[in-house]
């Protein structure tokens, strides 16, 4: 739910800061966007959009309250962020998925490790003079990055930047490993302390309504099992040419390329030391992506679940068009006990499934 037809957003979010009362043009907009495609606002909705149009009308005063929306997979988080990103009335602001913001930090730190401020200047290169940042997808199960998380939400604060954050967590559910999460307790309280934190309910998962799947490229995609002869020639299906990619200075082999069509290995994605930021590149040269070898994620490493987690969420957030080849049915594909995989569930559950008597739909 992340397509948006430009509007003139810049007048309404100046309009915003003398409406009274302050949120009925946002929530109007909002309302017009969501009838388009065949749903009413949630009550949860609702009273995120009331705060989000409060906020909207500080900016100019300096003295919004930055944003923590947390909810179930579906409920709309993501097209909350959207709108309210077009809205801001400010050129000095940036949408990133979290994923690929994380990724480039630890990037831009090592590169500047020999300096005293290492995460100032890194801000610096990465923000500049950023007045709003939006971060979707936020979560945290990395002690190594809760740590740095810590030092990035103070430094974010302290240079004045409102955030709006959406999260599967509430705030009190991030990086839940009991051996760490008494540690992630500053960041918990600093959230608390320097956020609105709202929960983005409701009974519709929106993921699943016909409409939104008409706006992405990612849903067009297919789960295919087996992933018989027969399916391989109805998908038109390159034939397998290895070649061996340089992706961040590092090898990775592709099993076939077709234009911007690349064939990937699960266990080449997944099983092996990729990284977010590896996933990045690649989606920024390939616009369609098939994933041959999916078995049970069970059986897989912890890490190599989390991978395929971040897989999805960067095609997901990038818009791939996504066919997935599998050995048995999504349901039985994706066991594990990572709490993400919720997610990665919902996402692969758009795609239109292929079974052995299925046909290509």
């Amino acid at each position: 739910m992340s397509a948006w037809i430009p509007a003139p957003l810049r007048q309404l979010g100046q309009r915003l800061r003398t409406a009274a009362p302050q949120h009925c043009e946002l929530l109007a907009w909002f309302e017009d966007k969501a009838a388009s495609r065949g749903y009413q606002l949630s009550e949860g909705q609702r009273r995120v959009i009331r705060s989000m149009a409060a906020q909207l009308a500080q900016l100019e005063e300096g003295q919004p309250r930055s944003l923590y929306l947390y909810g179930s997979v579906g409920r709309g988080k993501s097209w909350l962020l959207d709108g309210f990103f077009q809205a801001v009335p400010v050129e000095a602001k940036q949408r990133l998925h979290f994923h690929d913001f994380f990724a480039r930090l630890h990037q831009g730190m090592h590169q500047h490790r020999l300096l005293d401020d290492a995460l100032g200047a890194t801000l610096d290169e990465l923000l500049g003079g950023c007045r709003v940042l939006c971060f979707d997808e936020f979560h945290v199960h990395d002690i190594g990055d809760a740590m740095l998380l810590t030092r990035l939400f103070n430094a974010l604060f302290a240079r004045g930047i409102f955030l709006l954050v959406t999260s599967n967590y509430a705030p009190e559910g991030l990086l839940p490993n009991p051996l760490y999460h008494e540690r992630f307790l500053p960041v918990i309280r600093l959230i608390h302390s320097s956020m609105e934190v709202l929960e983005v309910g409701g009974d519709t998962d929106f993921r699943s309504l016909p409409a939104n799947r008409e706006h992405q490229r990612f849903t067009q995609g297919h789960y295919v099992w087996p992933g018989d002869a027969a399916q391989r020639q109805t998908l038109k299906l390159p034939d397998q040419q290895p070649v061996v990619l340089e992706v961040n200075k590092r090898p990775l082999r592709a099993l076939a390329i077709d234009g911007r069509r690349v064939v990937l290995a699960f266990d080449d994605l997944c099983e092996k030391a990729t990284a977010v930021i590896d996933y990045l590149v690649l989606a920024g040269q390939y616009d369609e992506w098939v994933i041959e070898g999916l078995d049970d994620l069970a059986e897989c490493s912890l890490a190599a679940q989390q991978r395929f987690v971040n897989l999805v969420d960067v095609l997901y957030d990038q818009d791939r068009q996504v066919t997935v080849i599998g050995t048995r049915p999504l349901a039985q594909s994706l066991g594990g006990p990572l709490a993400d995989l919720m997610r990665t569930r919902s996402r692969l559950g758009q795609l239109h499934q292929v079974g052995p008597e299925g046909a290509i739909a």
